[in-house]
């Protein structure tokens, strides 16, 4: 999987890089991906998560991790680029400080997670009814736990 990586924030993003290559070879595994797939992380701050979700959900707060699959939006396979496309994923670092805190775990987990559980809506998961909250969640500790421990 080719992986863009953004900082829209001022705090350092240095290793995370390494840690999303990771956990892409680990779902191409778990889920027999096509290794072409593309998928941009942009990581922000609470305010532009904030406006982004107010913009383009209706949801007038922040949140941890927005993500745009590409099949939602109907527009991004048109072209066999576009195909391998899957979406984009904005990271929000302040949550991701503020939830590694309150679950115990390293920041490094959290972002992991983050990552992980856009990743997977991009690809068409979702969490909306208890059996497909099961898989999605099944899934994202069998990419993730072996390559970063909870705690």
């Amino acid at each position: 999987m080719h992986i863009t990586i953004m900082n829209r924030t001022n705090k350092p993003i240095a290793g995370y890089s390494s840690l999303f290559r990771k956990i892409a070879v680990s779902a191409e595994k778990q889920l027999n991906l096509n290794p072409e797939l593309q998928i941009s992380v942009t990581f922000v701050r609470s305010a532009s998560i904030h406006k982004i979700n107010r913009e383009y959900r209706g949801i007038d707060r922040p949140t941890d991790v927005i993500s745009f699959a590409c099949n939602d939006a109907g527009f991004c396979n048109e072209t066999a680029e576009e195909k391998e496309d899957l979406g984009d994923l904005f990271i929000n670092l302040d949550y991701a400080k503020r939830q590694a805190e309150e679950y115990g775990h390293s920041m490094k987990r959290e972002v992991g997670f983050l990552f992980t559980h856009g990743m997977l809506h991009c690809l068409g998961y979702d969490h909306m009814k208890p059996a497909d909250e099961k898989k999605m969640f099944a899934l994202q500790d069998a990419i993730l736990d072996p390559l970063v421990k909870r705690s």
